[in-house]
């Protein structure tokens, strides 16, 4: 199913984050044009750096077929450096906790099934001093305000079991609607697919607002045709978004 991976589930909202500001949102998920589930996500900076915690869960016809209730909570340096993650996923009849720890040159990854009540993979890996897990790394890119159409950029990023330089791409300026009124944006796209970091065949595209909040107001994993596409539309702010013609 469309929303079955933490992994996409992710992508889709962790742009949501800024270092700078305490931020709610909340995100309304589509899959071939019927209601998927929402995405929950809270950011809380601190002197010393930020935590974060992303809830997903399906809803309707999509939780019927494959039910999943995630919650995956992070934190890290105030320059955006992994330093933990704790996921707690329930995913059809599967329930696992993932930890991943990072210090200055190491990771340590363990996953336990919770059913069996069994670790099932754990890894450790030289990494560099620092490195942004996805949600970090998807903050970053929303602070980088200079990245405008045509430009590109790469970042660090891991997710305990691989470490890669992925490629943003800024690629176009385009209006886009939402149940908060309408944004101009600037689409990027994320090259973290195709056995990048992640091996499912998708295209990751990231809608941020071009305004002085940068609001990351729509996110779409496009899938092969027979999967389809999965859209994360912003439908909840807080602080709110004042003044929007909708």
């Amino acid at each position: 199913m469309p929303i079955s991976r933490l992994p996409l589930a992710l992508l889709f909202t962790a742009t949501a984050l800024s270092a700078q500001s305490p931020v709610s949102l909340s995100y309304q998920v589509e899959w071939r044009l019927i209601n998927a589930g929402r995405t929950d996500l809270s950011w809380t900076p601190g002197p010393t750096g930020y935590k974060a915690q992303l809830k997903v869960f399906s809803a309707g016809l999509v939780s019927r077929l494959f039910k999943v209730n995630n919650v995956y909570d992070t934190q890290g340096t105030a320059d955006l450096c992994a330093q933990q993650v704790r996921l707690q996923a329930e995913e059809g009849s599967r329930k696992r906790e993932t930890t991943i720890r990072w210090t200055e040159n190491k990771s340590f990854y363990k996953e336990r099934d919770l059913i069996k009540n069994e670790t099932i993979l754990e890894r450790e890996l030289d990494t560099p001093a620092c490195v942004h897990d996805v949600v970090g790394a998807l903050a970053k890119l929303r602070s980088l305000n200079s990245l405008q159409p045509g430009q590109s950029t790469t970042l660090p990023i891991s997710d305990g079991k691989k470490i890669v330089m992925a490629r943003i791409e800024a690629q176009e300026k385009e209006k886009v609607s939402t149940p908060l009124g309408n944004f101009p944006a600037i689409r990027y796209e994320a090259f973290l697919f195709n056995d990048i970091l992640f091996k499912r065949n998708a295209r990751l595209f990231i809608w941020i607002s071009d305004d002085a909040r940068r609001l990351p107001v729509q996110i779409q994993v496009r899938m092969r045709i027979h999967i389809g596409t999965v859209t994360f539309t912003l439908d909840t702010v807080d602080p709110p978004v004042e003044g929007r013609k909708k």
